[in-house]
C-alpha cells in the first residue's frame, strides 16, 4: 500500500506540491525558532557576571541553586521572543496545513469513489490517502529541517549583541530542536489528513461517483462539538481580559483570537454561506449573473471555500488584533506617565541642582538591579531607590495599601502588579541578592499604582541603594519650583539637559511604540510571510483542480471573460467573508483589551494604525485574487472546450 502510496503522489506531483511548499516552510520556520532557542538556552555565560543563589522551596518544592544572569548576559529577552514566534507559527502552520492537506485530499475525491467501485476496503483507503500524506509529510519536514539548520547561523549573528541578546550566540546541537520540528509537521499533516481520510473511506461503492463529485451538505457532530468547545474556550479568555489583568492582557491579546480561529473554521460550513449570502446581496445587485454564480460557488462548497478563507483569516485576526492591542498598549502607557508624573521639568542626566535658586523638588531616584528570590525561581528585576518624601511630590505614589512614607531601612514598595501576580501583600518579606553579592530581607511597606516608564515595580530606600551601589547615579531627575530657562542655563557646560514634562512623556511614548513595533516584526513577520505563500498556495491549488469546470463552463457558452469575473468576484467574496470575521474578532479583542489597560486613567488617547490594518487587509485581498486569477487565465489559455469530453 506504501508503494500505490509513493506513486499516487508522483502521479499527482502538481496536487500535492502546494502541500509540500506549505508544510516545507512552516517547519522552516518552527525549526528556526527550535534551533536559535537551543542557542540561547546552551549560552552559559561568563561566571564572573552572574550570580548563584538558592531558592526558597516549599510546598513540595526542594531548595535548589540558580545562576541568574546580569544584564550583560542576559537572554531571557530573546527566549521570550522566540517562544512567541514558535507559537504563532506554530499555529499558522497547524491551520495552514489541516486545510491544505484536507484540500488536496477533497480534490480526488472522485478518484477515491472510483477505487471504492473497483472493490477497494473503507480501510485501504484510508491508508492509501494516509501513505500519500506520510509521503510529502516526510520529505516536506526533512526539506524544512535542513533549511532552518542551514539559515540559524545567520539568525543568531543578526540577534547576537542586540537589545535582546547582548552577547555573542552560537549554534547548539542541532538534533533535538529540529526532531521536534520535524516531528511537529509529521503530526499535523497526519491530522490534517485524518478525516478526510476518513471521509473517504466511509463512501459507499454506490453512492462513490455523488460523494466524489458533491460536498456532503452537513457537518458531522465532532467537528461541531470541537466548534463548540472552541468558542466556548473564546469567550472564557474573552473574560479574563479585564483591569485587574495586568501584563497578561498582552498574551490574552495573542491567544484569545487564535481559539475563535479555529472554532470559525471547525463550524465554517455553518458561518462561511451565511457571511458569503451577505456580502453577495450588494454583488449580485451590482454584477448580475457572475455575482450570483460566485455566490453559489461559495455557498455550494463550503468546504473548500473555508479552506480558502482559513489562512486569511487566520493571519487577519491574529495580526489585526495584535496591532490593535500594541497601539492601545502605547496610548495606555501614554497616559499612566502623565497621570503619575507631577514634576514640570525632566532633567536627562544627572548634574548637581542643590545650588539652584527657586527648586523645590529635586527626585533624583537612582535605578539599580537585585535578584528577588522566590520558592521555585530567582529573576532579576529593575528597582529604584527614592526618598519617598522628596518622590511623592514629584510623582503619583498614592498607595493602595500600607504607606509609602514608612519605606525607610530594609523595606521595598512594590507595583500593583507585581502584588497581583506573587500574592505579595503589606507585611510579607521579600529576599533578594544585590549585584554586590549580599543577601537580605525586604519587607513589603506599601503596594503603589503602576506607573511603568515612571516607577519600576520595585521601590526601595535611597540609602539601601547608596549603601549597595555606592557609585550609582541618577539617569534623570524630576524638578519642580524652578522655571525651564533658569535651570539650562544652570546646566550650561553639563551633559544633563532640562526638558518640559509633556515633551518626556511624548518621548517615552514613542520609545514604547518603537519598541512595540520591532515586536510586531519579530513576531508576526514570519507567520505573515508563511501566510502570504499559504493563502496563495491554497487559492492556486484551489484553481489549478477546477479545469474541468472551467472548460465545461466553456462548452455551455461562457466566454473567457466571462469565467474569469466570476472567480474575480468569488476569490473576492472569498477574501471578504474571511476579513470580515477577522475584523469583528480585531474588533472584539481591541475593545476590550483598551478597556482593560485604560481602567483608572484620564484623557487617554485613541491611536489606531489605519494603515497598518488597511495594508493587512489590502494584501490579503490581492494575494486572493491574484492568485485565483492567474492560474484561471493559465488554464482558459491552454485548454479548449472540447476538452470537456476527455
Amino acid at each position: 500500500m506504501f508503494y500505490l502510496s509513493r506513486q499516487t503522489v508522483s502521479r499527482h506531483r502538481s496536487l500535492y506540491a502546494g502541500s509540500f511548499i506549505a508544510l516545507a516552510v512552516g517547519v522552516f520556520l518552527l525549526g528556526l525558532a527550535a534551533t536559535a532557542t537551543a542557542a540561547t538556552i546552551a549560552y552559559s555565560g561568563p561566571v564572573a557576571r552572574s550570580i548563584t543563589v538558592t531558592t526558597l522551596g516549599g510546598r513540595d518544592l526542594e531548595p535548589r541553586q540558580v545562576r541568574v544572569p546580569l544584564s550583560d548576559a542576559d537572554v531571557s529577552g530573546l527566549q521570550t521572543v522566540l517562544s512567541l514566534v514558535g507559537t504563532i507559527s506554530g499555529f499558522i502552520t497547524i491551520f495552514v496545513i489541516a486545510s491544505t492537506f484536507a484540500f488536496a485530499v477533497a480534490s480526488r475525491r472522485r478518484e477515491i469513489g472510483l477505487l471504492r467501485l473497483i472493490g477497494a476496503t473503507p480501510s485501504q483507503v484510508r491508508r492509501m490517502v494516509l501513505g500519500e500524506v506520510l509521503v510529502v509529510a516526510l520529505a516536506a519536514s526533512l526539506t524544512g529541517a535542513v533549511l532552518a539548520q542551514l539559515a540559524t547561523p545567520l539568525l543568531l549573528s543578526k540577534a547576537s549583541y542586540t537589545e535582546l541578546a547582548p552577547v555573542k550566540l552560537e549554534p547548539a546541537s542541532p538534533w533535538v530542536p529540529l526532531a521536534i520540528a520535524v516531528g511537529i509537521g509529521l503530526v499535523v499533516a497526519m491530522l490534517g489528513a485524518r478525516s478526510a481520510a476518513r471521509r473517504a473511506g466511509r463512501v459507499g461503492p454506490v453512492d462513490a461517483l455523488r460523494e466524489a463529485a458533491l460536498e456532503p451538505p452537513r457537518i458531522g457532530p465532532v467537528r461541531i462539538t470541537f466548534g463548540v468547545l472552541f468558542l466556548a474556550g473564546f469567550i472564557t479568555l474573552l473574560a479574563l481580559i479585564r483591569p485587574s489583568t495586568g501584563e497578561g492582557v498582552t498574551p490574552l491579546a495573542m491567544f484569545t483570537p487564535m481559539l475563535l480561529v479555529i472554532a470559525l473554521t471547525l463550524l465554517a460550513p455553518v458561518v462561511v454561506p451565511w457571511v458569503g449570502r451577505l456580502w453577495a446581496l450588494p454583488l449580485i445587485a451590482w454584477t448580475r449573473v457572475s455575482g450570483r454564480l460566485a455566490q453559489s460557488n461559495v455557498v455550494a462548497a463550503p468546504r473548500r471555500s473555508a479552506s480558502l478563507a482559513a489562512p486569511i483569516l487566520a493571519i487577519s485576526a491574529i495580526a489585526g488584533s495584535m496591532v490593535l492591542s500594541l497601539s492601545f498598549a502605547a496610548d495606555s502607557a501614554e497616559a499612566t506617565i502623565r497621570d503619575t508624573l507631577r514634576a514640570p521639568i525632566v532633567v536627562e542626566g544627572f548634574a548637581d541642582l542643590g545650588e539652584v535658586p527657586g527648586v523645590t523638588a529635586v527626585d533624583a531616584g537612582i535605578p539599580l538591579q537585585l535578584i528577588r528570590i522566590s520558592s521555585d525561581d530567582a529573576e532579576l528585576e529593575d528597582a529604584e531607590g527614592i526618598d519617598p518624601a522628596v518622590a511623592s511630590r514629584t510623582r503619583d505614589l498614592t498607595a493602595i495599601s500600607g504607606d509609602i512614607s514608612r519605606l525607610t531601612g530594609n523595606t521595598v514598595a512594590v507595583s500593583k502588579e507585581m502584588a497581583g501576580f506573587d500574592s505579595y501583600q503589606v507585611g510579607d518579606e521579600i529576599p533578594v541578592t544585590f549585584t554586590d553579592r549580599s543577601a537580605t530581607k525586604l519587607r513589603v511597606v506599601a503596594v503603589v499604582k503602576d506607573a511603568q516608564g515612571v516607577n519600576p515595580s520595585i521601590l526601595i530606600p535611597l540609602d539601601l541603594v547608596r549603601r549597595h551601589a555606592p557609585t550609582a547615579q541618577p539617569e534623570r531627575i524630576f524638578v519642580d519650583g524652578v522655571d525651564l530657562t533658569t535651570l539650562n542655563e544652570h546646566l550650561s557646560g553639563t551633559t544633563a539637559h532640562a526638558v518640559p514634562a509633556a515633551e518626556w512623556e511624548a518621548e517615552q511614548a514613542e520609545g514604547v511604540r518603537e519598541g512595540n513595533r520591532l515586536g510586531l516584526i519579530l513576531l508576526l513577520g514570519p507567520a505573515a510571510l508563511y501566510s502570504a505563500i499559504a493563502i496563495a498556495n491554497t487559492l492556486l491549488m484551489g484553481s489549478l483542480q477546477r479545469r474541468h469546470e472551467f472548460i465545461t463552463s466553456r462548452l455551455l457558452g461562457a466566454t473567457p471573460a466571462q469565467i474569469r469575473r466570476m472567480v474575480l468576484w468569488e476569490s473576492g467574496l472569498v477574501g471578504a467573508v474571511a476579513l470580515s470575521l477577522g475584523t469583528a474578532i480585531t474588533l472584539t479583542v481591541g475593545i476590550l483589551i483598551r478597556h482593560a489597560m485604560n481602567s483608572g486613567l484620564t484623557d487617554v488617547p485613541m491611536t489606531v494604525p489605519w494603515a497598518v490594518l488597511t495594508g493587512i487587509a489590502g494584501i490579503c485581498l490581492t494575494l486572493a485574487v491574484g492568485s485565483a486569477l492567474a492560474p484561471t487565465t493559465y488554464i482558459l489559455r491552454r485548454s479548449q472546450p472540447s476538452a470537456a469530453v476527455d
